[in-house]
């Protein structure tokens, strides 16, 4: 396992994030304490989840299994607020100083812990001034309850704007932001990592498979499998329905059978060459892995030993164009289209 560094911050993490969102959900607790301490014994060192996740149950499970092992001091430990944590408490969401506050409170007490290394927004909420939701998060890092803050899934004006507001008020700024990126979405590519590599931001993608699509576990005419992700059981809500819609296309299954051809030729999974292209690309720190089991985690695991040449990114490249991309939750919707058309590229 390598280790890179996590932006400007001089903390070092794992190339791979491990991603609990499925901890106390559908992986059961005890399932959830083996993958922990086997990817710790991998060499991972970096944990992601939020508060949202089961409503405060993988943060549960996180801090059981942290306290179990013994390994909290080891582990970068990151999580999320904005989310409704309460559908009858019209107060439980948002990105105001009296949610962040008080969810922080909360989380420390779930995670175990009297510290989060990394306190993130999970989405931007453009209702509330960023002045007000960056003096909350100060206060937690004086305080002492949070090392770091960061974002996740901000468009890039957005960053900008809070970068600015940091200095303006001499706050403590973002040091990372977490957007979706993978063979079907590249559109941060545009601006976030040119916007990264320059003032120093940390990126560490989601869902770096696609939600589970280039795994190769979809195929091009067949049902979808009514429990997976994508699924009538596991697919409810309007942002999955968009997904689902973005990659379950012609070019979609083409690309899937590209990763597939290469995955052959390598003698790897599929998943391994989806998660070896977003390792490899420039401005990422650190892709967020989400295994359900523990046949998943070591599957990700491999991904650090494929090594894709420029061939193998030409080929990518020729069929899943930099330029053609989604641009997620722009004006609540996802639009398609060529950058190029627009005279952006």
């Amino acid at each position: 396992m390598d280790y890179r560094a996590f932006g400007r911050t001089g903390v070092m993490v794992s190339e791979l994030c491990l991603g609990c969102m499925n901890f106390g959900g559908v992986t059961p607790e005890t399932d959830s304490f083996d993958i922990m301490d086997r990817a710790i014994d991998a060499g991972i060192n970096f944990f992601d989840t939020a508060n949202v996740y089961g409503r405060g149950a993988s943060e549960t499970v996180v801090g059981k299994g942290l306290r179990r092992n013994g390994k909290r001091d080891r582990i970068v430990l990151a999580t999320k607020v904005h989310g409704r944590m309460d559908e009858d408490d019209i107060l439980s969401a948002g990105n105001n100083r009296r949610h962040i506050i008080q969810q922080c409170d909360a989380s420390l007490k779930r995670l175990q812990t009297d510290y989060i290394d990394l306190y993130q927004l999970h989405r931007a909420n453009p209702e509330i001034p960023i002045d007000e939701t960056l003096r909350a998060l100060d206060d937690l890092i004086r305080a002492g309850k949070v090392r770091y803050i960061g974002a996740s899934t901000f468009p890039s004006w957005r960053v900008m704007e809070s970068f600015w507001v940091s200095r303006e008020l001499g706050l403590n700024r973002f040091v990372c932001e977490q957007p979706p990126y993978h063979l079907l979405d590249r559109s941060i590519e545009r601006e976030l990592i040119p916007l990264a590599q320059s003032y120093g931001l940390a990126i560490i993608p989601w869902s770096p498979l696609a939600r589970g699509f280039l795994t190769g576990k979809y195929k091009r005419g067949e049902p979808i499998p009514g429990n997976s992700r994508f699924g009538s059981d596991g697919g409810r809500g309007a942002a999955v329905e968009r997904r689902r819609d973005q990659h379950f296309t012609d070019r979609g299954f083409d690309l899937l059978d590209l990763v597939t051809a290469l995955a052959d030729e390598k003698g790897c999974s599929p998943s391994q060459i989806a998660l070896a292209w977003v390792l490899s690309k420039p401005g990422v720190t650190s892709p967020i892995i989400g295994p359900r089991t523990m046949a998943h985690l070591e599957d990700n695991l491999g991904a650090i030993d494929i090594t894709l040449t420029d061939a193998d990114h030409a080929r990518l490249d020729d069929m899943a164009e930099p330029e053609l991309a989604i641009v997620p939750y722009y004006h609540g919707r996802m639009v398609n289209f060529r950058a190029s058309d627009y005279g952006w590229l």
